[in-house]
């Protein structure tokens, strides 16, 4: 998979374009489409990173290298984000699928997939959402928008249930070699409060930007 994605580089130059390449577990990134030839800016391997996404601003996906770096990143649409979600989660799952189930390995794994479930189980109900406000809007219901917010909210369950299938796969194999790990089906970190909405206005530009961190790099 391939587009355009913006990148936050600093607090003096902000979002900039960039175009990435999902390509053999390799997420890389070039100044621009036309410069491909010229070398990617910077890349990282999915199966180390935590993908996380912004519960205010709904185009926004944070990749994640525990302790090392963090790539902050903006979709132009919130159904971009969702492809490149999708897409990033199944390089992931691919990239672990080869992983031996025995010793840190396994205890990876099995931490990398219920990060991603908690993931999925976000925009799950950030989608579901959707479809409801589409559907209980003023003038009647949005056809156009319960239709795009219901093929996002088909394809996140799609992916919910094969990380899920996975853990459990993971599990199976491992209960001959380790003790059996428990498991908690994730809780959602979204909670819906219209009488909360004035609130959420007055911080939700502080959320906007990512934090400062020395990881960033001005390119």
């Amino acid at each position: 998979m391939e587009g355009v994605l913006w990148k936050w580089t600093n607090y003096w130059n902000g979002w900039q374009t960039r175009w990435f390449v999902l390509e053999n577990g390799i997420l890389s990134y070039y100044k621009s489409q036309e410069e491909v030839i010229q070398g990617c800016k910077g890349s990282v391997k999915v199966s180390v990173c935590q993908i996380n996404v912004n519960n205010i601003d709904n185009t926004r996906l944070d990749l994640v290298i525990p302790g090392q770096q963090h790539m902050y990143l903006r979709a132009p649409s919130p159904q971009d984000r969702q492809k490149w979600l999708v897409a990033l989660g199944s390089a992931k799952a691919c990239v672990e699928s080869i992983i031996e189930f025995k010793g840190a390995g396994y205890e990876d794994s099995l931490t990398h997939k219920k990060s991603e479930l908690h993931l999925y189980c976000d925009l799950l109900m950030q989608q579901v959402h959707a479809v409801k406000s589409a559907a209980n809007t003023e003038d009647g219901p949005d056809v156009q928008k319960i239709s795009d917010a219901s093929s996002l909210l088909t394809a996140t369950c799609d992916t919910f249930i094969r990380t899920l299938e996975d853990i459990m796969k993971l599990m199976s194999n491992a209960t001959s070699i380790t003790n059996s790990v428990p498991f908690e089906m994730p809780v959602p970190h979204i909670a819906i409060n219209k009488n909360s909405s004035n609130t959420s206005k007055t911080t939700s530009n502080k959320n906007l930007l990512p934090a400062r961190s020395t990881s960033q790099e001005n390119r």
